[in-house]
């Protein structure tokens, strides 16, 4: 067996390892949690809900759900990664775990891995509201290309976290995720829908990783034909946002470990 062979079963026990107490860690601040499982879910009842013409309509009803879902996701990839690492960067036990031999991708993929598992889970209680009191309707192998889809988009958000916990304290953190999460949230067309917009807002919009990840999820549950500034933002916010964040790692690296 040969060093790489022998390594994989490691990283993997790894990975695991660090999610666990990852989520463990996480749900030890039950408030974190409540926001990110509970907030879509209410916007969608108090706002998608009550208005009848949405909701009896199986095309808005369906639309408005795949929008609070892409903000569930959203939300927890922004909090988690921004929040974590820049709360990691505060102290000692971060710079402890770098000393370690074990690989840095395993804490990589643990962090992925645990996002993953509480963004599947926040879109739970916006489905269950949506199939309740809405129209909403979609083949079961439709929703399972949705969550892919849903999955996919969310790469660029995570770095967008990454990128802002490696630029900013904790406490500033804090509050410039709770404004790019509102700001990505509302010009992205998943709280208003971009019919409504006018059009210099609507053509903005268009640049915004949260519009084309709404856009992404729609043509994966709905079909149709996908324009092509949808996937393409889509791979240029990847891109971009992971080279600053490698940027930003680096300059962080450098300035506690030089």
């Amino acid at each position: 067996m040969t060093a790489v062979e022998a390594s994989v079963p490691s990283v993997t026990r790894l990975t695991l390892l660090h999610a666990r107490y990852g989520l463990i860690e996480t749900f030890r601040v039950p408030i974190a949690v409540i926001g990110t499982l509970v907030f879509p879910a209410l916007a969608l009842l108090f706002f998608v809900v009550p208005q009848r013409m949405v909701a009896d309509n199986p095309v808005f009803a369906t639309q408005a759900v795949i929008s609070l879902s892409v903000f569930a996701v959203m939300s927890n990839s922004l909090f988690s990664f921004a929040l974590t690492i820049s709360e990691n960067r505060e102290k000692p036990w971060d710079p402890y775990l770098r000393t370690l031999p074990a690989p840095g991708i395993a804490r990589v993929l643990a962090q992925i891995l645990s996002t993953g598992v509480l963004g599947l889970v926040a879109i739970v209680p916006v489905i269950v509201v949506g199939g309740l009191f809405t129209a909403a309707e979609a083949p079961p192998l439709r929703v399972l290309a949705g969550i892919v889809a849903l999955a996919v988009s969310a790469t660029p958000f995570m770095l967008i976290g990454i990128a802002i916990g490696y630029a900013f304290p904790f406490k500033a953190a804090i509050a410039i995720v709770q404004i790019v999460m509102f700001g990505l949230a509302f010009i992205g067309g998943l709280f208003l829908p971009p019919v409504l917009f006018a059009d210099w807002l609507d053509a903005i919009s268009k640049f915004t990783p949260s519009r084309q990840a709404r856009e992404f999820v729609i043509w994966a549950v709905e079909g149709g034909a996908l324009e092509w500034w949808v996937w393409v933002g889509i791979v240029i916010w990847t891109v971009v946002m992971l080279a600053l964040s490698l940027v930003l790692f680096r300059r962080d690296e450098g300035r506690r470990y030089r």
